[in-house]
C-alpha cells in the first residue's frame, strides 16, 4: 500500500498521476583550460624547491661561459630559479584557494512553506488563534487570556468559556508555535480562574451547576498543558460525584458525555477508579445494527434494554476513538475488544467505502437535554455539533481499525475510506479556520482543533523516513 505524504487530493484520480521531476537548471558549460593552467599544476607538485633548483641547472648549463665571469654566471641562474619558485608557490597557493572556494556551499536560504501545505495551514490556524484571542479584567476572577466558543465572537472581546478556552489550549499545544505571543500559562491560569464556585466546569449555556463532559475536557487539557498534579488530584477528587451515573442519569446515558467523559479522564487521571465503570457504560450502550451484517455501533443515546436508538457513524466513531484510547491505557479484555473492533467493522462498511456516497460524513447536530436539578419540571438544553468527517477519521486512524481492515476487508477499503474523510476535513477549512456556517458563531475552536489534529495525526501516518 502506497499512501502519500501530502494532503488528500481534491479531484478524483489526481493521486494516480505521478509527480514530473523537475529536471533543475542546465549544466553549465566546462570552462577552457589553457596550457599555462595545465603546465602549473604539474610544476606544483615538483614542490617550490624542487622547481627553484630543476630551473637553476638548466640555467646554469645554458649560459655561456663567458659571461663577465663565473659569479655572473651563477647569480643569474639563481636569481631565476629563486623567481620561478616563487611563482610556483604563488601558483599552489591560488589553486588550493580556487579548490576551498569551490567546495564550500553556502548555507540554504529560508524557503517559505508552499501554498496550500500543512505548514502554512498550521501559520494560518495560529494567527485565527491571535485575532480570536480575548483578553480581559473580570471582577472577582482578575485577568481572563482565552477563547469564546467561536473564532469570530472577539469584536468586541467577550468572555472566555471553559469549553472553548480548553480546546484553544489543547490547539495552541498542537501548533506548538516558536514565540510568546500566546501564553499557555495565561490560558491555563484562566481555565482555573472559570472553575465554577462549588468544583469542576460548565458550557456557557448551563448555567452554575458543574457537568462531567465539560469538566473533563477542562482538566484533560490542564494535565497536558503541565498543570500541578495535586491540584489536579484535588479537582477530581471534588468532581467524582459527576461521573456518577446515579447523580447524573440522562447525562451520562448519553454518547457524547460519555465519550468526552472518558478522553478527557484518561489524560488527567489514567489512574481515576471510574473509569473502569464508564468504559462498562460506553460498551454496553452498542447496539447490532441489521443493515450492516449486525456490525455492533452506537447511537446519540446509549442503548437500553428498552430501545435501540438510530445507529450514527459520528457517535460510533466517537466511541471507536474513546475505547482505543481506553485499551491502550487500561489494557481491555475480550468482551471489549470484540465490541470495539465490531464498532470499526460497522464503519469500514459503510456508504463511504469505493463507489458509495458519503453519509457517514455529513456533519450533524444533537441536543443534550438534562432535567434541571433545581426545578426538575425544567429542562436543561445544550446544543452540540458533530465534526462528523473529522471523527471518522479519527477513528479510522486508530492501531486497531487498520489491523481489522488488515485482516478482513483489506486495506485498500480502509485506505480510500481514510482518504475520503481527510480529503472532506481539509475541504471545510480556509486558511487554517474550518467553517461551520457564516454566522457569528460559525468559526467553532474546537472544530479548528478536530481538523487540524486529523491533518496532522494523517501526516505523520503517511511520513516514510
Amino acid at each position: 500500500m502506497v499512501l502519500r505524504q501530502d494532503l488528500p487530493p481534491q479531484r478524483p484520480g489526481a493521486a494516480d498521476r505521478a509527480p514530473v521531476a523537475d529536471p533543475g537548471p542546465p549544466p553549465e558549460a566546462a570552462p577552457r583550460v589553457l596550457a599555462p593552467a595545465r603546465l602549473l599544476p604539474w610544476l606544483a607538485r615538483l614542490g617550490v624547491p624542487a622547481a627553484a633548483f630543476a630551473v637553476f641547472q638548466a640555467l646554469l648549463g645554458i649560459l655561456p661561459q663567458n659571461l663577465a665571469g663565473e659569479a655572473a654566471r651563477y647569480c643569474v641562474a639563481a636569481t631565476a630559479g629563486a623567481a620561478v619558485g616563487t611563482v610556483v608557490w604563488l601558483a599552489a597557493a591560488l589553486l588550493r584557494a580556487r579548490a576551498a572556494a569551490a567546495s564550500a556551499v553556502p548555507p540554504p536560504a529560508p524557503v517559505p512553506a508552499p501554498a496550500g501545505s500543512l505548514p502554512e495551514l498550521v501559520d494560518g490556524t495560529y494567527q485565527a488563534l491571535r485575532r480570536g484571542l480575548t483578553v480581559i479584567e473580570v471582577p472577582g476572577r482578575g485577568p481572563l487570556t482565552g477563547w469564546p466558543h467561536s473564532l469570530a465572537e472577539s469584536e468586541p472581546p467577550v468572555h472566555p468559556t471553559a469549553f472553548g478556552t480548553a480546546y484553544g489550549l489543547h490547539l495552541l499545544l498542537d501548533i506548538a508555535p516558536c514565540d510568546g505571543r500566546i501564553r499557555a500559562g495565561e490560558v491555563a491560569e484562566t481555565l482555573w480562574r472559570l472553575r465554577l464556585p462549588g468544583g469542576g466546569w460548565a458550557a456557557r449555556s448551563q448555567g452554575s451547576g458543574a457537568r462531567p463532559e465539560v469538566s473533563a475536557i477542562v482538566l484533560g487539557a490542564l494535565a497536558r498543558a503541565g498543570a500541578d498534579p495535586r491540584l489536579l488530584e484535588a479537582e477530581i477528587r471534588s468532581c467524582e460525584v459527576l461521573w456518577d451515573p446515579d447523580h447524573d442519569a440522562s447525562g451520562l446515558a448519553n454518547t457524547y458525555v460519555v465519550t468526552n467523559v472518558l478522553r478527557g479522564l484518561l489524560r488527567a487521571a489514567p489512574g481515576a477508579a471510574a473509569l473502569d465503570g464508564l468504559r462498562e457504560v460506553l460498551v454496553n450502550g452498542a447496539t447490532a445494527d441489521p443493515a450492516r451484517d449486525h456490525h455492533r455501533c452506537w447511537g446519540a443515546a446509549l442503548a437500553t434494554g428498552h430501545g435501540n436508538p438510530a445507529p450514527s457513524a459520528v457517535h460510533t466513531a466517537r466511541a471507536v476513538v474513546a475505547l482505543d484510547r481506553a485499551a491502550r491505557v487500561l489494557g481491555e479484555d475480550e468482551r471489549q475488544q470484540a465490541v470495539r473492533e465490531e464498532g470499526v467493522r460497522w464503519l469500514l462498511a459503510g456508504p463511504a467505502a469505493p463507489g458509495g456516497g458519503t453519509s457517514d460524513l455529513l456533519n450533524c447536530q444533537e441536543e443534550v437535554r438534562r432535567p434541571v436539578q433545581e426545578d426538575p419540571l425544567h429542562q436543561e438544553l445544550l446544543s452540540v455539533r458533530h465534526f462528523a468527517a473529522a471523527w471518522v477519521a479519527r477513528a479510522l486512524m486508530t492501531d486497531g481499525a487498520r489491523q481489522v481492515a488488515a485482516e478482513e476487508v483489506g486495506l485498500p477499503v480502509w485506505e480510500s475510506q481514510l482518504t475520503t474523510a481527510v480529503a472532506r476535513v481539509h475541504g471545510m477549512q480556509q486558511g487554517g479556520v474550518w467553517r461551520w456556517d457564516d454566522g457569528p458563531m460559525g468559526h467553532p475552536v474546537w472544530m479548528a482543533y478536530q481538523g487540524l489534529s486529523v491533518l496532522r495525526r494523517y501526516a505523520l501516518m503517511i511520513y516514510r523516513p
